[in-house]
């Protein structure tokens, strides 16, 4: 048995989660997430304390009730996902 010792670079992931290449891979997902939610949707990205983060809303009254009664962004993610 080895007495190898795992250290995670914690700066190093921090780094990683915030980086421009991340920021990519979110707009990608997000853009497709909001592409099949259809009109009235909007996305945005920004970096947080710890991670960049991705973001779809529902920004029209149309849209929003609509989201409202079909769970149209929670179909989306699920849809995003497979």
């Amino acid at each position: 048995m080895s007495d190898s010792k795992f250290v995670l670079n914690r700066a190093g992931v921090a780094e990683l989660m915030k980086s421009s290449e991340m920021q990519a891979i979110l707009k990608d997902k997000a853009t497709a997430i909001r592409n099949q939610c259809g009109d009235g949707y909007e996305q945005d990205i920004y970096v947080g304390k710890n991670r960049a983060n991705a973001m779809v809303s529902a920004e029209t009254i149309k849209a929003k009730r609509s989201n409202a009664k079909h769970n149209v962004l929670l179909k989306a993610v699920n849809a995003a996902h497979d």
